[in-house]
């Protein structure tokens, strides 16, 4: 089932990202690239945004991708994927981020390389696969 919920993450390249601050939650459209095993999601956002604010004061965050435009109703997936925020400091890691996002999302070009944008890896933690409209398996990783 792990491998499913990894085959989901890597054909899908846009999410909801959810954060929170103060007990409040805030949700956000991103595009994203996974790593080659599915442990660590990479992001871009400005420094100056809600999103932002929030994964430096609760780095824990959870992801939303799902196939409603793909399926039926009644036999879409949706995967929830939680996880914790953490910095690249690493110039090389970053560079080999940047490359990957930009294999996946080719118009971020000028976003990714923007002094204010910073990149939001996060570290999966466990994924939760609903199948259908009944159907649910979670995996911690």
């Amino acid at each position: 089932m792990l491998e499913k919920m990894k085959s989901l993450l890597r054909k899908k390249d846009m999410c909801v990202l959810a954060t929170t601050s103060g007990g409040k939650p805030h949700c956000s459209l991103m595009a994203y690239a996974v790593d080659e095993n599915c442990s660590e999601i990479y992001m871009v956002t400005h420094r100056k945004t809600k999103k932002y604010e929030n994964v430096l004061e609760n780095p824990s965050v959870s992801l939303l991708v799902d196939t409603r435009e793909q399926e039926d109703r009644s036999k879409a997936q949706a995967l929830t994927v939680e996880g914790v925020f953490n910095r690249v400091e690493d110039p090389h890691e970053r560079k080999l981020i940047i490359d990957r996002l930009l294999s996946m999302h080719p118009h971020l070009q000028e976003f990714l390389h923007h002094s204010d944008s910073d990149i939001l890896r996060i570290k999966i933690a466990s994924f939760l696969l609903l199948d259908g409209i009944t159907e649910a398996h979670f995996e911690a990783v």
